[in-house]
């Protein structure tokens, strides 16, 4: 019996119904956040296996073991963010901060939440907030930190006194990260933060394309993505 298979056809006759039970309920916004998701899950899918060209045997490694832990965190987080409006919390705080600051341009809002998230969601953010509260190796902050000052330079350019301002977000994000860490310690499993990191590739793939312009995807509405990836490898290992 092709198991697989049948598992397939199952799931899509359950989300068929269910899509249709909410065809009038489920709002646009939580409509276009699922196929944002989806669509990042689905480029990172495709890039592994193009990745993996050359093996004599075509494998499911290709595809790493905990990826469906990835997936369900993206597509519940992003509802989650959706939900509680994180980017428009964002959004709100940039504005505020831009009625209280002399010479704040157009684009001071938007280049705020830009390099919060250039800032915040990548894996050195992840590995190296981690490294300083478990171990007390601040190194791979540091070498962020020289990117992240490069990177002001070409963005605060751009986008204007906004970028300054995402120290705040961002001092809150990181450092909250490392007592986490600290905290905790050896409830970060090696398993956990390679999950941990995975998704802050996916959401870093989601800014990429907002930066090409190829489409808005609501990245900061995928954060929670980071908290749900912690409890889903929890239960499923």
């Amino acid at each position: 019996m092709p198991w697989g298979t049948v598992v397939n056809v199952a799931t899509v006759i359950a989300g068929s119904l269910i899509g249709m039970l909410l065809k009038r309920g489920l709002p646009k916004r939580f409509k276009d956040i699922i196929f944002s998701g989806i669509g990042l899950v689905t480029i990172v899918i495709g890039l592994l296996n193009a990745l993996a060209v050359g093996e004599s045997v075509p494998s499911a490694a290709a595809v790493p073991r905990h990826l469906m832990v990835v997936i369900f965190s993206i597509l519940i987080g992003g509802l989650l963010g959706e939900a509680i409006g994180i980017e428009k919390w964002l959004d709100h705080f940039g504005d505020q901060l831009k009625q209280r600051v002399r010479g704040a341009g157009e684009r001071f809002t938007e280049g705020l939440v830009v390099a919060f998230l250039i800032y915040c969601v990548g894996p050195l953010t992840i590995l190296g907030s981690l490294n300083e509260g478990i171990q007390g190796d601040a190194s791979l902050l540091y070498i962020k930190a020289t990117l992240d000052g490069f990177m002001s330079i070409a963005l605060a350019s751009t986008f204007g006194i906004g970028v300054l301002f995402s120290f705040i977000p961002l001092f809150i994000f990181q450092a909250g990260i490392t007592l986490a860490g600290a905290a905790l310690g050896n409830f970060f499993s090696p398993v956990l933060v390679n999950q941990l990191t995975a998704v802050g590739g996916v959401l870093i793939l989601g800014l990429g394309i907002n930066i090409l312009g190829l489409k808005q995807i609501k990245v900061a509405n995928l954060l929670p993505a980071l908290v749900v990836v912690v409890i889903l490898t929890l239960i499923f290992g």
